[in-house]
């Protein structure tokens, strides 16, 4: 299960670059999403795929008894969810109001807008 997982997040990673070295906003905004995504999925690989109890201590003890699933790979993902949406939606509203300011989203012909203004 780990390779395959590494697998997925080599490609994320690898389709994220591609998709921001692109001319286009939007694919740079798609870059930016697939590597999030190949970050969240990096953190829960290094948190270890173990199949076990949710980590509560039962009243009686004060150790844990059985094996039990790591909850900070679980937080920290989270947390980047949100955060990465917040980047998302950010950049895209950014992306819309250039577009409509200057009519296009390539790269190129932005700085050859701006060289004139």
């Amino acid at each position: 299960m780990e390779i395959l997982l590494a697998i997925i997040i080599g490609t994320l990673y690898a389709s994220g670059i591609y998709m921001i070295l692109r001319r286009s906003l939007v694919k740079l905004i798609i870059g930016i999403i697939l590597l999030g995504n190949g970050a969240n999925l990096l953190i829960f690989l290094l948190g270890r795929i173990a199949k076990g109890s949710p980590p509560i201590i039962p009243g009686d003890s004060k150790v844990f008894l059985d094996a039990y699933s790591d909850p900070l790979p679980q937080a920290l993902i989270l947390t980047a969810i949100v955060i990465s949406f917040g980047l998302q939606s950010f950049a895209i509203v950014l992306v819309k109001r250039a577009h409509k300011v200057v009519k296009t989203d390539d790269l190129d012909e932005m700085n050859a807008t701006d060289e004139y203004s």
